[in-house]
């Protein structure tokens, strides 16, 4: 009979299984410049919002701690790996897994409900458009993404405690790119079932509840922009929603697949699901920072300001 006790001290992080030592150096480069596209964009849209005063604005708020929990999860998760293939450093202590492994689903949930308080900004702006003003201040984003930020916090403390008292005695080989909790209780030495139940109930909170707020919102947001008149008004009004909505839609659509697939009955191969949860877990942070530079209209418009002013001064400084 199994006791208690952890006999595990460290974790292999085995990354992509059948990975050939040749390509280690390719990949780890790869990774590199996914991660310093990570850093280097929300860097920028954290330093650009705030340093302009003109986007001191609620919404761009939003932008901000949605920049912020990207670049967090980035710095979590990518160091390691990178140094798994550069360096060929693949363990991880027992206890430094189980804090990334609660970073890990602690950022995603938050993010996740960041992305809520995203949906009720524009559908207070395109459904009670004359009180967003007194509604929807700074002050109320700070209330609102600071609960975002908090409230998953009891979740992941749950889910870390129920896999901590799991007795670890047979491999340590985490077969992912992270320490995430299916990767690190499925080598348990008793049965898992509870745990696996825990996860997926808290999972699902924390992805499902706001998914369902936000399809709601947008559904009354779609009806109200039908019910303008003009075919511009209706056009202009939807172009404000453009970058919630595809921020939104890259974060959950690629997890709504995973999941759908898995409840049908289809099954990936180990190789094929670490690849697809990495590239949907690092692609978004890489690629939002584009899209709320490209999408948005104020930030583009400063951006643009920013780069005309700087090729003027340019070329009428004096040799």
């Amino acid at each position: 009979m199994y006791t208690n006790v952890t006999r595990i001290k460290d974790f292999f992080i085995l990354g992509f299984p059948g990975l050939l030592p040749q390509y280690y150096g390719p990949v780890s480069a790869l990774l590199f410049v996914l991660y310093l596209a990570i850093a280097a964009g929300n860097i920028f849209i954290l330093v650009f919002v705030r340093s302009e005063p003109s986007l001191h604005k609620p919404t761009y708020d939003i932008f901000c701690h949605l920049a912020l929990s990207d670049l967090l999860f980035g710095t979590l998760t990518l160091p390691k790996i990178i140094s798994k293939y550069w360096f060929y450093d693949s363990i991880i202590s027992f206890y430094s897994c189980f804090a990334q492994m609660f970073f890990v689903h602690f950022l995603g949930a938050a993010h996740s409900f960041i992305l809520m308080v995203m949906a009720l900004d524009r559908f207070i702006a395109i459904c009670v458009p004359l009180r967003y003003m007194s509604l929807f201040t700074s002050n109320t984003v700070s209330v609102l993404c600071g609960i975002s930020w908090c409230m998953p916090v009891s979740f992941m403390f749950a889910i870390v405690f129920d896999a901590l008292k799991l007795p670890y005695c047979n491999s340590n080989i985490i077969v992912q790119c992270f320490c995430d909790h299916m990767s690190i209780i499925s080598l348990g030495c008793v049965d898992i079932r509870n745990s696996i139940l825990l996860g997926l109930v808290l999972g699902m909170i924390s992805l499902l509840l706001p998914l369902g707020f936000i399809i709601l919102s947008y559904c009354i947001i779609i009806v109200t922009v039908l019910r303008i008149s003009s075919s511009d008004g209706r056009i202009r009004t939807l172009s404000t929603c453009t970058p919630q909505l595809i921020v939104t839609g890259i974060y959950y659509l690629p997890r709504c697949f995973v999941y759908f697939a898995s409840f049908v009955g289809y099954t990936f191969s180990t190789s094929a699901r670490i690849v697809i949860i990495l590239l949907y877990s690092l692609i978004p942070p890489a690629v939002n920072p584009l899209i709320y530079c490209l999408k948005t209209k104020d930030i583009k418009e400063h951006l643009k300001l920013r780069l005309f002013s700087k090729k003027t001064d340019i070329t009428v400084k004096p040799g």
